[in-house]
């Protein structure tokens, strides 16, 4: 069988969502919004939450109802989480193409869920390779990790890396990053992929999701659309935006 032309638009369709609520139980939360975000995406599904001190990643093969017990949401508490459900394209199949895509920056973890494709990701992933990074998939996130935790190194702050990556990459992409204490949601200067943010009641905390669907699911109202080419960071000092 040849690849059918339909594959990338699939692919784009993937669905993200994000939350930062200290005093919420936040993978059950991003487990039922990605269940409202099915329809974006049957290949695979995971869950990142940070708990202050690490990042847990919990992904697989199949359906959200599918890939997460009970026991594995009790299993994963924490203060921010992001998730992921995913259409696959061909070539890019199998656990490891599964999202959020798991990194380290130094001795800190980040997990990357992200929605869309970059154009130029083969080119990108070249050049990295020749600086001695290692990769272990074919994926465009995984390239997009990486480059932002190149630039982390460089410039010694995640969301100037974000920066730095986001003036690298070519293409359409809304993307929700996680590390222990802190969410980052960024879109495309374009804004060619859906991103919005919401804010939960009383207070409570944020969300930012590819559709409204998921707000509505979380009991989050909606306060906007992530603006092109904003980076979005939400952590025990508020949500501040660049």
């Amino acid at each position: 069988m040849g690849i059918q032309p339909e594959d990338d638009k699939l692919h784009d369709e993937c669905g993200v969502f994000g939350v930062w609520a200290p005093k919420r139980d936040v993978a059950r939360m991003t487990y039922f919004a990605l269940r409202a975000l099915q329809h974006r995406g049957q290949e695979s599904a995971g869950i990142a939450v940070g708990d202050g001190h690490t990042v847990l990643v919990r992904k697989d093969l199949g359906l959200v109802a599918q890939v997460f017990t009970d026991a594995d949401l009790t299993a994963m508490p924490g203060k921010v989480a992001i998730g992921h459900c995913r259409y696959g394209t061909a070539g890019a199949k199998g656990w490891e193409s599964a999202q959020p895509h798991l990194s380290t920056i130094n001795d800190v973890i980040i997990a990357l869920a992200h929605n869309g494709t970059l154009v130029n990701f083969d080119s990108l992933r070249r050049e990295l390779i020749e600086m001695g990074i290692p990769f272990r998939s074919n994926t465009d996130s995984e390239v997009a990790a990486k480059l932002i935790g190149y630039f982390t190194m460089q410039t010694h702050h995640l969301r100037e890396g974000i920066r730095h990556t986001m003036e690298m990459i070519d293409g359409g992409y809304a993307m929700a990053l996680v590390r222990e204490n802190a969410l980052y949601a960024f879109r495309d200067p374009n804004g060619i992929r859906p991103l919005v943010l919401g804010r939960l009641s009383e207070d409570a905390g944020w969300v930012v999701a590819s559709e409204t669907c998921a707000l509505d699911t979380v009991g989050a109202e909606y306060v906007r659309e992530v603006e092109p080419g904003e980076i979005i960071r939400i952590s025990d000092d508020g949500l501040s935006s660049q």
